[in-house]
């Protein structure tokens, strides 16, 4: 076994032509046998095999930067930096994480998780080096997906013209998670016709490079090119144009030709894009077949490629479904999605009713602004959004949704602690910003039934923006309808009052449960609206108990029991024990749901021993 004797990119950089390419195969054998066990992003990792040995060939991580744009695909880096070993823990509570990490390694250069930022971040880097007068090589790894983001022509265009020495590889497999949408994927496919153009290229600019007569001709002759490539093929130069010498498309499946390209981008010493074409999921049938299923897919048989946990019904797919319902009633009714169908429970609204459904790739400032202008014309667009990502939205509600008093509604998933995909991924900010932005109504199911009738009237009554959000996975034990009041006392009590929302309010019911067998009476209060806030109810029974705990998986700072106590000190009041039990200032690792909030103490049993230490 060759990948057994790889302990290091000098390990990768010391073997044989031939023993290279075995080592993508075992490469290959192991992201099956090790994502088949614990979960996680194949297809990615499997369409950049070839391209993450080629870059530990010609580049070396410890000092020269590789910047993963999303860094899903980071998984074979990971196997070629000492991390084999630790592939066991994958995704798991104080295990490997399935992202770049530099608390992991020297060798991971920036920490990643959302898309389009790589080219801004190494070129921050790549000047950073130029003043400081030091020499190493910054590369960029972007995918295509990654380039129906804003931020990714931001950086483009300024790294372009800057004329710093940085390498941006496009990871081209015509897919993010969904097939890509779009011009430039459509550009991509263009650009894919011209194989072997850099061969010549190369020896052209060597040929004519020895020479000052020779560079004279060379400089010539590019001008005549660029103005005929202009003329006779408009668009085909985009990344020349800004500045950018442009190499490729390149098989990302061919190790000697990736090494060559990735060697000769080295030694240009300026800004240089190469485009390699990869296909995701290569080399595991099933993957291949369907990228979209294995991008990110829970344990599975390797031998078939079926999921070992039947799955389950989740927010998502219900959230999905009455929306697909509700559009069917009213013809005003339209999804936006960015770049996330099925992960935001669209698939079937997208079949039902292709007209009325909007895939903008990873834009979620543009999908926002999109939005504004549909809601301002008389639509009533629902925009589905992970939490963490509505995060690159915040100006944009701001100015174009909430200035006018416009109604969007914001479906907003994976809402709180998600799980294995860690610090990038959670959803802990929603609940303090969308609260503060001017007209905003942010509603809170702790359940499906709840979900379908909020969603409703976050369509149909209420004026305004509004969020509707939830949290990834299925509901818990409390499957009551609790109606349409802004809170809802679900249990009497007179000894202290525990507020919670969303699905945490299971724990808290569960808390209550334990210390009445304890001898204390808690009563339990659920907020089905965070903003505005009702007070009334708050008010009689924090006044009644004289002590106040409130859940949350949030951050502390401006969270909802923050403002719970806030709202109280105008009042003249003030509880005479309040418990905030949240996440405080740190940002929670990855890990299940369940050891997350065990270790912040968000569960049952973390509740009941505050509530205990408070009132005895």
């Amino acid at each position: 076994m060759i990948l057994e004797k790889i302990h290091s990119p000098a390990d990768v950089k010391a073997l044989s032509r031939e023993e290279t390419e075995r080592l993508c195969v075992e490469l290959r054998r192991f992201l099956v046998d090790q994502v088949s066990k614990t979960g996680g992003h194949l297809a990615s990792n499997l369409g950049a095999v070839e391209l993450t040995v080629a870059l530990h060939r010609v580049f070396d991580t410890a000092s020269d930067r590789l910047v993963f744009d999303v860094g899903h695909q980071c998984y074979v880096h990971k196997a070629l930096t000492g991390r084999q070993e630790l592939f066991s823990t994958l995704r798991t509570f104080g295990g490997l994480s399935g992202f770049p990490k530099p608390y992991e390694s020297g060798h991971d250069a920036f920490i990643a998780g959302h898309a389009s930022n790589s080219v801004s971040v190494a070129l921050g880097m790549a000047r950073a080096r130029t003043l400081l007068k030091e020499n190493y090589t910054v590369i960029a790894l972007i995918g295509d997906g990654a380039l129906t983001g804003g931020l990714a022509y931001e950086g483009l265009n300024n790294a372009g013209e800057s004329g710093e020495p940085l390498i941006v590889i496009l990871n081209d497999n015509g897919m993010s998670i969904n097939p890509n949408v779009g011009a430039m994927s459509n550009h991509l496919s263009r650009l894919r016709t011209r194989p072997g153009y850099y061969h010549f290229k190369k020896w052209y600019r060597n040929a004519l490079g020895n020479s000052e007569f020779g560079m004279k001709v060379y400089r010539f002759n590019h001008r005549i090119k660029t103005a005929v490539k202009k003329t006779l093929w408009p668009g085909s130069t985009l990344f020349e144009d800004m500045g950018f010498t442009y190499l490729g498309p390149v098989d990302g499946h061919n190790l000697d030709r990736l090494c060559h390209v990735l060697q000769w981008a080295k030694e240009l010493n300026r800004p240089v894009v190469v485009h390699v074409n990869t296909i995701k999921g290569k080399g595991y049938p099933f993957a291949e077949q369907d990228p979209g299923k294995f991008h990110g897919i829970a344990p599975f048989d390797p031998e078939t490629g079926l999921v070992k946990k039947k799955e389950i019904n989740s927010f998502s797919h219900v959230f999905g479904n009455a929306l697909t319902e509700y559009a069917q009633r009213d013809g005003r009714v339209c999804a936006i999605t960015a770049a996330m169908e099925d992960g935001t429970g669209l698939h079937h609204f997208a079949k039902t009713l292709p007209e009325r459904f909007f895939d903008v790739g990873i834009a979620e400032g543009h999908a926002v602004s999109m939005a504004a202008g549909m809601a301002k014309q008389g639509l009533i667009p629902v925009f589905a959004v992970y939490s963490s990502f509505l995060q690159r939205s915040y100006d944009m509600l701001i100015h174009d949704v909430a200035l006018s008093n416009l109604h969007v509604v914001l479906a907003v998933d994976r809402a709180g602690l998600v799980g294995a995909d860690g610090e990038t991924h959670h959803g802990s900010l929603d609940a303090l910003f969308l609260p503060e932005i001017p007209n905003m109504t942010v509603l809170c199911p702790s359940n499906y039934a709840e979900l379908r009738k909020m969603l409703e009237q976050a369509l149909f009554e209420i004026e305004g923006p509004v969020a509707v959000r939830y949290p990834r996975g299925g509901e818990g034990a409390y499957r009551d309808d609790s109606g349409s009041a802004p809170i809802v006392c679900l249990r009497p009590g007179t000894d202290i009052t525990l507020v919670s929302y969303g699905t945490l309010i299971n724990n808290v019911l569960e808390a209550a449960e334990e210390l009445e067998r304890q001898g204390i009476s808690a009563q339990v209060l659920k907020l089905n609206c965070i903003a505005p806030m009702e007070k009334g109810c708050l008010m009689r029974s924090v006044r009644a108990t004289r002590r106040l705990l409130v859940v949350e998986d949030s951050f502390g700072a401006g969270c909802v029991g923050q403002r719970i106590a806030a709202m109280m000190a105008e009042e003249g009041w003030a509880p005479e024990k309040l418990i905030l039990k949240n996440l405080g200032k740190t940002i929670a690792p990855q890990g299940t749901v369940a050891e997350l909030q065990r270790s912040y103490g968000l569960d049952a049993r973390g509740i009941v021993e505050s509530v205990l230490e408070e009132c005895r």
